[in-house]
């Protein structure tokens, strides 16, 4: 018997087979939907890995430059240099959808396109280890974006993947064979509704039949009886 209390009536086996369709459809469609999240996923995690790769290097790159710099220039000297920015940066966000997945994608754009905009500093008084920091550092920054935004697209990717699955073994493991068991029980159900059905209609028939054999007999019986007197009455006639 099922789990679950149904009705076991036509109409409510028609609903549940319309339940059980719906419900493997989109079973078929949420693995597909995995799968393929799986592929994004692990393209993203491969994307991912080369990135965090190259942005240690240039920052390992950087910080070396900066060492050095520290060390030709004093604390004083390198803290007023870099006290005052030249140039500005405006960071904009927008989203992509991959999968159902609302994916970050950051944008910035440079309030100037000159390249020596990034050096807040006259060359004078300044170590040229500095100059390949800075130089070194506004170049990693695009890196560091995109590895920003692999990152959180990674993550997002993750627990999608995380919620389909689950949505799958629900479909799979709950829904569709309980709703499978149901159909199942009503259907087994109603077939022992018709056997009794039909097993009372010939028990009906049968007492019919046997009525209409009693009542023809007792005819014929009146009529024998009938004749018999008549024959009787012309004998004495």
């Amino acid at each position: 018997m099922a789990n679950t209390v149904v009705n076991p009536t036509r109409m409510e086996l028609t609903r549940l087979k319309g339940k059980l369709k719906t419900a493997q459809r989109g079973h078929k469609l949420l693995k597909d939907k995995r799968d393929e999240l799986m592929k994004q996923f692990l393209d993203t995690v491969r994307e991912l890995r080369a990135l965090r790769t190259q942005v240690e290097e240039d920052l390992m790159r950087v910080h070396s430059s900066f060492t050095v710099a520290s060390a030709l220039m004093s604390a004083q000297a390198m803290e007023q240099a870099l006290m005052y920015p030249k140039q500005s940066v405006e960071l904009t966000m927008t989203f992509k959808n991959v999968m159902s997945v609302n994916v970050p994608e950051y944008h910035y754009q440079t309030r100037t396109d000159d390249t020596g905009d990034i050096f807040p500093y006259g060359f004078a008084a300044t170590s040229g280890e500095l100059d390949g920091a800075v130089a070194a550092l506004g170049e990693v920054f695009q890196n560091m974006l995109k590895l920003a935004q692999t990152e959180k697209a990674a993550q997002l990717m993750a627990e999608e993947i995380e919620k389909t699955r689950r949505r799958v073994n629900a479909l799979e493991y709950v829904v569709i064979p309980e709703t499978q068991e149901n159909i199942r029980y009503i259907t087994m159900k109603l077939d022992e509704n018709d056997r009794s059905t039909t097993t009372r209609l010939m028990k009906v028939k049968d007492m019919l039949l046997a009525q209409a054999q009693e009542e023809r007999r007792a005819a014929d019986a009146k009529a024998i009886k009938a004749f018999g007197k008549s024959g009787e009455e012309a004998a004495e006639v």
